[in-house]
């Protein structure tokens, strides 16, 4: 019977980003290979971890050689959105435009002739780098970018302020400069740990309303990115957002729009390349405990951008948003990957409560340490399991947006690859770990009942705990660390088919 090491496990959650530095080299082993492969694979309604930062280095070198962004499809907004004249004496700010959905909005914004404002945490990085070029040089063509420190309110208010005068030293508009009409906020927590949803989702996104509020700015309208799971807050990272959306929808001074999609097609698409590999597609439950109908990031963005336009009826109004997809489920996502890559489908089926016994087990050492990044990993681990077993989904047909459907993303990311402004790592990374760790005499339990025990799954939790206290930092890691240990003892433990 085949054996897995649980300090295997633990490691491969434990090194995170750390890993690549500490390993290095790459996996000589072809078994080896299909093993790392099998680790990094992250259930699709999960998204984030250690899948949704990996991508195969033979599809790399594709996406670099064509757009990542789909072939143009047919507009869905109105006629006039696109009038460049009309738009070009308009100014918007877009905070958070270097994350997925924000890149997609510049590019969007720039399209209509709106003077766009990029605002990151460092321009000269973007714009000067030799990597920050090959990232962001095609997305924010057009748009002028600009360093701003979202945390900080006043430098934030400040050059919110900056770029209303400059607009007004170069002549535009009636004499007083351009209008600041919008500030779209694409902001989010990275990890969605406590600290951070508070820090980004509610205080940063509440400067960048301030700022725009300021009468020296007197931004007309806000676009907020959101999330369609605030409607059943159970994460912090929820919270925080709704409690942002309370802080919006009270001011009068600007109008609103408040976006929640239900899901983007990246947080769907984590296990391509790991099914390409050799890998299986790793299933929560049944493969049917949860539906989806994400929507593709262009379009998103395009949504977005007319939510600036009166005629769309999305003025001062909470707005939920899916794709043209009907309810998917996580088999059928899967189906229709290993449908994109000519394969034939090979599935793995795990409980879902691997996620109470892991949660459970960093919450203990959170209240029994006080330690604020076992809390962290805990939420993390909560994070994970919300999207393991809540649906992402809408069936409104007003709430239904788009053309492009998930099979077309498949079949994009297939042939393409994956995000290219995502690092190559995952899979070389834990397959180092699964090659040296065995040698050092790792304790082995075998598959099958393994993943039925409790015991088995707090042994993986307790080679986690030690290993990270022997190393600092270790146990904040992030929710990738967690998650990817979570999905290790799924993918690795639970039964195939």
């Amino acid at each position: 019977m085949a054996k897995v090491s649980f300090l295997t496990l633990a490691a491969a959650a434990l090194f995170g980003r750390e890993a690549e530095a500490f390993l290095g080299g790459a996996i000589a082993n072809p078994e080896l290979r299909s093993r790392a492969a099998a680790f990094a694979s992250f259930p699709a309604n999960g998204g984030g971890g250690l899948a949704a930062a990996s991508a195969a280095a033979s599809t790399a070198a594709s996406a670099a050689s064509a757009p990542y962004f789909a072939d143009p499809v047919e507009s869905t907004s109105p006629s006039d959105a696109r009038d460049n004249n009309s738009n070009s004496e308009k100014t918007v700010l877009i905070a958070g435009a270097t994350g997925y959905i924000g890149r997609a909005v510049v590019r969007e914004c720039v399209s209509r002739g709106y003077d766009t404002v990029a605002l990151v945490r460092d321009a000269q990085y973007v714009l000067e780098t030799e990597e920050g070029r090959r990232k962001y040089a095609e997305p924010f063509e057009g748009a002028r970018v600009m360093t701003a420190d979202v945390e900080d309110a006043e430098g934030l208010r400040k050059l919110f302020g900056d770029i209303k005068e400059e607009g007004a030293k170069e002549g535009s508009g009636s004499g007083s400069g351009r209008v600041v009409d919008c500030v779209i906020s694409c902001l989010a927590s990275p990890l969605g740990t406590k600290r951070e949803a508070e820090a980004i989702d509610y205080q940063a996104t509440l400067n960048c309303l301030n700022a725009g509020r300021d009468p020296a700015v007197s931004a007309r309208h806000f676009v907020l990115l959101s999330a369609f799971c605030v409607r059943k807050p159970l994460l912090e990272l929820q919270r925080q957002k709704l409690r942002f959306e309370a802080q919006l929808t009270a001011q009068t001074d600007m109008t609103y729009s408040i976006v929640r999609p239900t899901a983007f097609f990246k947080s769907v698409s984590g296990q391509l390349e790991g099914i390409q590999s050799g890998a299986p597609y790793v299933l929560f439950g049944d493969g049917a405990v949860t539906r989806c109908n994400p929507i593709a990031e262009e379009e998103l963005a395009e949504y977005m951008m007319d939510c600036l336009l009166p005629e769309t009826g999305r003025t001062n109004k909470i707005l939920n948003v899916g794709g043209p997809d009907e309810p998917l489920t996580n088999k059928m996502l899967g189906e229709m990957m290993y449908k994109s890559t000519n394969l034939p489908p090979k599935f793995v089926y795990a409980p879902t409560f691997i996620f109470d016994y892991i949660i459970d087990a960093f919450q203990w050492l959170a209240d029994v340490t006080g330690s604020e990044r076992w809390a962290d990993a805990a939420e993390t681990g909560r994070i994970g399991k919300y999207y393991a077993v809540e649906d992402m989904l809408t069936t409104d047909p007003e709430e239904m947006y788009g053309k492009i459907k998930m099979q077309d993303h498949y079949d994009r990311i297939a042939a393409r690859g994956q995000d290219p402004f995502t690092p190559v790592r995952a899979t070389a990374v834990i397959g180092k770990v699964l090659e040296a760790l065995p040698a050092a005499g790792a304790v082995s339990l075998p598959i099958g009942w393994a993943a039925l025990n409790p015991d088995a799954v707090g042994a993986a939790v307790n080679a986690y705990a030690v290993a990270a206290s022997k190393s600092e930092g270790a146990a904040g890691a992030g929710g990738g660390s967690v998650l990817d240990l979570t999905v290790s003892l799924a993918s690795i433990l639970g039964g195939s088919q």
